[in-house]
């Protein structure tokens, strides 16, 4: 990992773990569905979206403490979609991150419970951002409730689940990523660009950016349930060709897919030049999402 983006992930990780912490310490709620929401948070993770946010936020001024609000924000509905993805009915997975699923430690009804829950108080989070001007505010909710909703994230879920046991084409396999992956995505860094007082030009030139990085994550995701560590990924892999699914390795071989992993990376790098950002830390992420091992 470049020195650069270690030392910043160093710095900033365990700031956004402590942050997370703190805004449930406050929550009145039955005790289960309190212990259901902070175990899958406290599950551990790379914090992706987070830093990305931080990144793209530093990439245009100095972080401060009102940030690790917004990004735990993020944090906290992709965590919610992981307890749901992992459920019977979705994905139906035991482990995630190495440790039991949410449902198989507090079953079925608190995993559906503590998502909600999760996901709730993430737009109450934004909603109490301090020192971001109200019309800002409501950018950043627009953003995150159409790139967390159907239009997002969900439908990209939705269109996977449809996928399943289907020979999908290329444009249909991005379609699915764009969405299921790339829309959380997109709303950490255009929120980042947001918060850090982007030029509107900038804020399309950085969804073109968090488009290009989504693509890049999900054919990294591909790769890695074909080659990857069972240890290191703390999950079972090979599940995508248990369950028929189409994947970039099975669309264009593996080396097709290591190619279109490289090219795609390009792009995303590339978006970033006409930018008034200073964006070498959001390069430097493109990199490590590649050669992530887990």
């Amino acid at each position: 990992m470049n020195s650069e983006l270690k030392s910043f992930i160093d710095v900033h990780k365990g700031e956004i773990d402590q942050r997370l912490v703190q805004l449930f310490e406050t929550i009145e709620c039955p005790s289960k569905l309190k212990e259901a929401m902070l175990y899958s948070i406290n599950a551990g993770g790379k914090r992706i979206r987070p830093l990305l946010m931080l990144a793209a936020i530093q990439s245009y001024r100095n972080i401060n403490e009102t940030d690790y609000d917004a990004v735990c924000a993020v944090e906290m509905v992709h965590t919610y979609s992981l307890i749901h993805d992992d459920l019977p009915a979705m994905d139906d997975d035991d482990y995630r991150r190495g440790k039991l699923t949410n449902h198989k430690v507090y079953g079925e009804a608190f995993a559906v419970l503590s998502g909600d829950a999760l996901l709730t108080k993430a737009f109450e989070t934004l909603s109490n951002l301090s020192n971001v001007n109200d019309l800002n505010k409501i950018k950043l909710i627009q953003e995150f409730a159409k790139d967390s909703g159907a239009e997002g994230m969900v439908g990209g879920q939705a269109a996977d689940l449809e996928g399943e046991g289907k020979d999908l084409s290329l444009e249909e396999l991005e379609y699915i990523h764009h969405h299921k992956t790339g829309a959380l995505l997109n709303f950490s860094i255009v929120a980042g660009g947001i918060l850090g007082g982007a030029p509107s030009d900038d804020i399309q030139q950085l969804r073109i950016f968090s488009q290009e990085l989504g693509l890049v994550f999900q054919i990294k995701d591909d790769i890695l349930d074909v080659e990857g560590n069972e240890v290191e990924m703390g999950k079972a892999t090979g599940a995508d060709q248990n369950k028929n699914k189409s994947t970039y390795p099975r669309l264009l071989t593996l080396e097709g897919a290591k190619e279109k992993l490289v090219y795609h990376a390009d792009i995303a790098k590339s978006s970033l030049q006409t930018t008034s950002a200073s964006s070498t830390l959001l390069e430097n992420f493109v990199d490590y999402v590649m050669k992530r091992l887990n």
